[in-house]
């Protein structure tokens, strides 16, 4: 995959302090507002296939709906069983109100 910015969302439709799911070129991804910044990560849990996009975001973790594994939103590190692997994070920036995501 080459290095390319998309454009994946308007900042407005990301709640403040919340998660919305997004597919990117068929791809699954999160993506999280908090303290007036926006992340990105893969959009489902490396543990049991859930979509991170309707877990719980708290503390700048999210918490994983069906067995409340939780991630780091800025790392992508597992904190906690049963999560034994990562999730991958991707670099975004905000536009003009427009969210993009770095892929590559």
């Amino acid at each position: 995959m080459t290095d390319s910015w998309i454009s994946v969302s308007a900042l407005d439709d990301i709640p403040d302090d919340d998660v919305i799911g997004v597919s990117v070129n068929g791809h699954p991804i999160a993506l999280y507002k908090m303290d007036g910044e926006v992340f990105a990560t893969d959009n489902v849990c490396t543990h049991g296939q859930a979509l991170l996009s309707d877990g719980f975001l708290e503390d700048g973790e999210i918490e994983c709906p069906l067995h409340q594994g939780k991630f780091c939103i800025k790392t992508g590190k597992a904190m906690c069983l049963p999560l034994t692997d990562d999730i991958q994070t991707y670099v975004t920036r905000v536009e003009d109100d427009q969210v993009f995501l770095r892929l590559g």
